[in-house]
């Protein structure tokens, strides 16, 4: 099994990207390959609203001129996803927000056989206030995509600024290890249903 994560933050070590490794750590003791994707700062575009994906229904996007349609084979060959993303103005960076809109349109064309059934989770780094709403947006495209969303025992963020103030939040680290292992539960658990 295999999850692969998106850090949408430009800062290559900063509190998203930590905060995900909080999370692989836990999936790595299940025994879980994991994949850490460098999402923010890449040439990645917004979505044109051409509709050509849902003419080719290829499991690709018709602009061919950025990354993402790499992103989507890494999605396509992965059995859970995290998306990971700092709080730019109560929202999800640039870069996250094309990702969704793009990997969901081309998964919606082809009758949502992209992400149907994977496990979604959503990493959140926030200096103060406006989490919830990037929590949110990232788990409403997981909840559309008709992905499994694990739980854990707080909403999945990290209240933290400068790169590294992750390692000072206690419930933080605590809330991604238990979101690590609850979806390795839920992968096993699925795993195990699949050859059942």
């Amino acid at each position: 099994m295999k999850v692969v994560a998106f850090n949408g933050s430009p800062r290559v070590d900063g509190n998203t990207a930590q905060s995900i490794q909080i999370v692989f750590a836990e999936l790595q003791k299940a025994g879980i390959e994991t994949e850490l994707i460098q999402l923010g700062g890449k040439k990645v575009f917004g979505c044109l609203a051409c509709g050509k994906c849902w003419d080719s229904r290829d499991m690709r996007c018709a602009r061919k001129d950025d990354a993402i349609n790499d992103l989507i084979q890494k999605i396509s060959a992965a059995d859970g996803i995290i998306i990971g993303s700092p709080t730019y103005f109560s929202n999800v960076s640039t870069e996250v927000k094309a990702l969704i809109d793009r990997c969901g349109f081309v998964n919606k064309a082809n009758g949502g056989a992209l992400l149907r059934g994977k496990v979604g989770a959503a990493v959140v780094a926030v200096r103060r206030a406006g989490a919830t709403f990037v929590y949110s947006a990232i788990n409403f495209f997981f909840g559309i995509a008709e992905m499994i969303i694990p739980g854990s025992s707080y909403w999945n963020l990290t209240v933290a600024l400068e790169p590294g103030e992750v390692q000072q939040d206690g419930e933080g680290i605590e809330t991604f290890r238990t979101l690590g292992r609850n979806m390795a539960q839920l992968l096993q658990q699925l795993q195990a249903g699949r050859k059942a």
